[in-house]
């Protein structure tokens, strides 16, 4: 996270560390019951009035959250420990009046979800995203400050953190910008690190393995690092030399990752015994790659960032979609997936992005906006988004997989145009639009293809020739057109009842015949199901263009429909096994750089 003036405070901050004006202290005397105790002092203050509030936004998430509902017994006393009169003026903020240049305020936080967004306490550990936990003065956010994380000695806990340590487990940040971006994870946690260069790299782990099983994941991480270090051919420069990555892998957290300055957030429930070795080191790739594309190669829609209203930005198909395309290309290069297993790996998102009838309505800068309804936001009312939205995480990674792949039929790649990128915008830090990444390929790629390919692709939504681009390094991609596709989601119940689970897809059979989420499909043809079929298995029992009577309850009423099954569009991607030496060759220029 950034702001206009984080250099400046950078470089003065260590001159003012002993007369800073903000200082937090938190505490965790209740944690068995989830609870926190915070502190903070405003001291020096020059306004009559002085508001402090929650943030609404979290870094990192583009959605509201409404961070301030954990937050109670609020009080606030002057200098001399006199109460000061408190004003709400709306639920996520406290006006503070007729102090005497000392505000001290103190309240109560409870925090049960350990992820990427909110914060967690309990006698395993303190899991603390900063905008769940801290409230923060607006008019003092270019201020540095300094906090003190009460450890519960008892239960062995330490501190792990991007924020620069002072003393003790007391820490600092320039300004607030930097503060809302450091999460922090208090625990008995085990720690590895290496350097790379003159910097270094760390991970604290919270988990309840055994040492051996870290060394044997830390081995994965480092080697994430490496293969990504060659993409950009440098690591960015951490502020303070350190990127620690902050891992809970235990039964309480919820899954997440969330990238930051020089940090990310890991949390699984899959234990390294039990699967967590393979299967979350997908994530350490995803939010490591984010150290260049988002922290420093960053939209300059998310600048600064908002912490009091939701953050929109057009160009996550690249920020997070391309990321998402290197996050198993990266794993597939360091060695820790198979060149097979990447490939087939691709169909899944492939199968949903070219599928998906949001394309009729909005391309992937318009699916960047709709982040702030999607990104864990909460709603109760229903959506369409089954029929009008795409991931732009899985939108842009198959858009990220056809420029590769385009641009290595002109003897170029995207690891070229990505480090043109960082040099050009991460590298000084200077926030990109649009306009800016389609400049930056014209310029790699020749103004002809670069102006091309975000016409087609990016203000609108056409599908790239993926079947002569897979074909140029060895890869086939098939469709089925003989089997056939009923066009719903259904699942059949113990008692024999197959009820459609979700919005049927526009333009297909089941949608064409008028059926909906939450019929209740008694018998296709007079027949009925039975207990533990799988409603997929049974269509392809039929054949394309076949039309099946439909017998099904909605609203407790009876109904009947007919369905003339159409053709699957789904597609197979695998290895050809007849490709050339040539095919193969760009398939390892590709796979194993």
């Amino acid at each position: 996270m950034r702001n206009a003036c984080y250099l400046v405070f950078l470089i003065a901050f260590t001159s003012s560390v002993t007369s800073q004006d903000i200082t937090y202290e938190i505490s965790f005397e209740n944690a068995v019951h989830h609870e926190a105790h915070i502190k903070a002092s405003f001291s020096n203050l020059k306004e009559d009035t002085l508001t402090v509030r929650m943030s609404r936004t979290s870094p990192g998430r583009y959605a509201l959250h409404e961070f301030a509902k954990n937050v109670y017994d609020f009080d606030a006393v002057d200098g001399k420990g006199s109460s000061l009169q408190i004003i709400r003026p709306n639920n996520h903020e406290w006006q503070i009046l007729g102090h005497d240049g000392t505000i001290n305020i103190n309240y109560t936080l409870f925090a049960n979800r350990g992820d990427g967004t909110y914060a967690q306490i309990d006698e395993t550990h303190a899991h603390l995203n900063i905008p769940a936990t801290f409230m923060f003065a607006p008019s003092l956010s270019k201020m540095p400050l300094k906090v003190k994380f009460k450890i519960r000695k008892d239960l062995n806990w330490k501190v792990a953190t991007q924020l620069p340590l002072i003393s003790g487990t007391t820490y600092s940040a320039p300004n607030l910008q930097y503060f809302m971006d450091s999460p922090t994870e208090i625990s008995d946690f085990s720690l590895r690190e290496f350097e790379v260069g003159s910097q270094k790299v760390q991970i604290a782990l919270h988990h309840n393995g055994t040492e051996q099983e870290m060394d044997t994941y830390f081995e994965k991480v480092k080697k994430v690092v490496l293969t990504q270090k060659e993409v950009y051919n440098e690591l960015p420069k951490f502020d303070y030399g350190t990127y620690v990555f902050l891992a809970c892998y235990v039964p309480n957290v919820s899954g997440d990752g969330m990238e930051h300055r020089n940090s990310t957030v890991l949390t699984s429930t899959r234990s390294l015994a039990n699967g967590g070795i393979e299967r979350n080191i997908g994530t350490v790739s995803h939010e490591f790659f984010h150290a260049w594309n988002v922290e420093r190669i960053r939209p300059k829609s998310l600048e600064p960032f908002d912490f009091e209203a939701a953050n929109m930005s057009g160009e996550l198909w690249f920020a997070e979609g391309f990321t998402s395309y290197y996050t198993n290309l990266i794993l597939c290069r360091a060695g820790l997936i198979t060149p097979k297993a990447y490939i087939e790996g691709l169909e899944a998102g492939f199968n949903y992005v070219w599928n998906a009838a949001g394309r009729n309505f909005f391309n992937p800068i318009e699916m960047s906006y709709q982040a702030p309804f999607v990104d864990a936001a909460r709603s109760v009312d229903p959506v369409n988004r089954d029929n009008t939205f795409i991931s732009y995480y899985s939108y842009g990674s198959v858009l990220g997989l056809a420029l590769d792949l385009s641009l290595r039929q002109k003897d170029l790649n995207l690891d070229g145009y990505m480090q043109l990128v960082w040099e050009r915008f991460g590298k000084n830090e200077t926030p990109y639009t649009v306009n800016d990444l389609n400049e930056s390929l014209n310029d790699y790629a020749g103004k002809a293809f670069g102006d091309s390919f975000f016409k087609a692709y990016i203000h609108n939504s056409d599908m790239p020739n993926y079947k002569a681009l897979f074909k140029s390094v060895g890869v086939t991609l098939e469709q089925d057109i003989g089997a056939p596709f009923f066009g719903a989601s259904v699942g059949i119940t113990e008692e024999g009842k197959a009820i459609i689970q979700r919005n049927t897809t526009m333009h297909r059979a089941a949608y064409k015949a008028g059926l909906e989420k939450g019929d209740v499909i008694s018998s296709i043809n007079g027949l009925g199901f039975e207990h533990g079929q799988k409603f997929a298995n049974l269509i392809q029992t039929y054949e394309v263009g076949e039309v099946l009577e439909i017998n099904f309850t909605r609203y407790g009423q009876e109904k009947k429909t007919t369905v003339t099954l159409g053709s699957s569009p789904s597609y197979k991607i695998s290895l050809n096994p007849e490709a050339t030496n040539e095919m193969l060759d760009k398939r390892n220029a590709w796979l194993q750089k």
